[in-house]
């Protein structure tokens, strides 16, 4: 299965602008330049907390995906945000638990700007 094409097929991540930019052994990385579209403030540049979600939950999805090399569906994702993403965003994710049945990632994501830590996630997907 060719993770990356996986991902650059996924409608809704093109719409947003996410790139999967790393893939492998239970690991993601993704970044999103951010845009006005994507802010829920019109007159300050702040991503909306949706955004924040969504690239950690596909940044998570594809490091379990590299595991198990089919489409894992999202059970639940709880996020923590730390700070407002104001420009660039990117998420690094890893595999915690890959079962037979569920998987758990930890995913952070930053600014890309800083890399100042700005929302931390965890979630958890469907494997079989």
């Amino acid at each position: 299965m060719d993770i990356e094409a996986f991902f650059e097929g996924m409608p809704f991540a093109q719409l947003l602008g996410f790139e999967i930019t790393e893939v492998g052994d239970g690991h993601a990385e993704g970044y999103l330049e951010m845009h006005e579209d994507l802010s829920w403030n019109e007159d300050t540049l702040m991503a909306h907390g949706g955004v924040t979600f969504t690239l950690a939950d596909t940044v998570g999805g594809a490091a379990l995906v590299s595991l198990v090399e089919q489409p894992v569906p999202t059970i639940d994702m709880r996020i923590d945000y730390l700070s407002a993403a104001t420009g660039d965003i990117y998420a690094e994710a890893d595999v915690v638990r890959c079962g037979d049945s569920v998987g758990t990632v930890d995913v952070d994501v930053f600014s890309a700007e800083d890399d100042s830590l700005l929302a931390d996630a965890r979630g958890v997907y469907k494997t079989g």
